[in-house]
């Protein structure tokens, strides 16, 4: 069953998607992703906006009023926004942060207070989809020995999957007989996107978090599932996100990130986002054309090499019951998902 499945991994791509350039013996492809830059640590935050009656004048945009956003339960059982004003710990569980009032739709705001982190949530309580994109980095198109195709490869996860970064992950027993880890740069979208340009897409970005494409292999098989992608990926819970969304004005160039997914404390797949065939502004545009990216959608922007599908023995690679799958992203920070078996 491994065997199949690996073969006809992403077998669409044959069909659909004539390629327009062929991955060589060695690995080495053509990239697309953009030329490099700095990650800024320090950013104002606030960003601006040009003023429509008065050009050249700017004014505050009240929806990126924050550095590192959280959602939270404090000691008091009462749910809250908050912003992280230091580089984000290994566990926020017991970090204070500034509290916010507002929501994605309105902008946020300071209220003057502090309090702690009891509980950590999905730093947002709902969203309207998530958009995911296959066969993005070159490493794992050579480990998966594929030809890349001229547009990135696309499927998607309903709401209902997004889970919170340290939540346990409960696994329907159906799903359980091939499940998968994909560690993913994460981003979401913060104003409602058509027909953007390449040039302005990083401009419609509300931040950047962490995310993890848990995938059900076997509902990926061909014989089971006819080669699509969403089924196999769209139980609840199959998208946890966090720890926080990193204000996009803290990431000068998202294609100079540093990835790592970890199984148990074991090394699986580590990266630079440089190594993305489709960069996220290339990836934006695309989702775009002639489609309205609503506000709040995050964008799961594809998994490097070292999935468990191809770690040999074949089948050592899978998540087992009791399992905790940490996907980290430097300057973003972790989120650790246990995995729970369903009887």
């Amino acid at each position: 069953m491994i065997k199949q499945l690996q073969s006809y991994f992403y077998i669409y791509i044959y069909i659909y998607a004539p390629p327009i350039f062929l991955l060589s013996a060695n690995g080495t492809t053509i990239s697309s992703h953009l030329s490099p830059k700095p990650l800024v640590v320090d950013a104002p935050t606030e960003t601006t906006k040009q003023n429509k009656t008065s050009p050249g004048v700017t004014t505050p945009d009240p929806i990126m009023s924050f550095q590192r956003l959280v959602r939270f339960v404090n000691a008091e059982g009462t749910t809250s926004f908050g912003n992280l004003k230091s580089e984000v710990p290994n566990d926020l569980t017991g970090a204070e942060v500034e509290v916010l009032e507002g929501d994605i739709e309105s902008g946020f705001k300071s209220t003057g207070r502090a309090d702690k982190i009891s509980k950590l949530l999905s730093p947002l309580p709902k969203i309207p989809l998530v958009v995911c994109i296959g066969l993005n980095y070159q490493k794992h198109a050579t480990e998966a020995n594929l030809r890349v195709p001229p547009y990135p490869v696309v499927f998607t996860k309903p709401a209902d999957a997004l889970a919170g970064p340290y939540d346990s992950i409960s696994i329907h027993p159906d799903a359980q007989p091939m499940l998968d880890y994909e560690g993913e740069l994460t981003v979401v979208i913060g104003k409602d996107a058509k027909n953007v340009s390449e040039a302005d897409a990083l401009s419609y970005i509300f931040g950047y978090t962490v995310g993890n494409d848990v995938s059900a292999r076997n509902f990926q098989l061909p014989d089971t599932s006819g080669g699509q992608f969403c089924y196999a990926k769209s139980f609840d819970n199959f998208a946890p996100i966090g720890p926080v969304i990193v204000s996009a004005d803290l990431v000068s160039d998202p294609q100079q990130l540093h990835l790592v997914t970890k199984v148990n404390g074991e090394v699986r797949q580590e990266t630079e986002t440089s190594d993305m065939i489709f960069s996220v502004a290339k990836i934006i545009s695309h989702l775009s054309r002639g489609t309205t990216l609503r506000k709040g959608t995050i964008i799961q922007t594809g998994t490097p090499s070292g999935v468990g599908l191809f770690i040999e023995p074949q089948g050592a690679g899978f998540l087992k019951d009791g399992d905790v799958v940490e996907v980290s992203i430097d300057g973003i920070g972790a989120i650790r998902n246990k995995i729970v078996f369903e009887k």
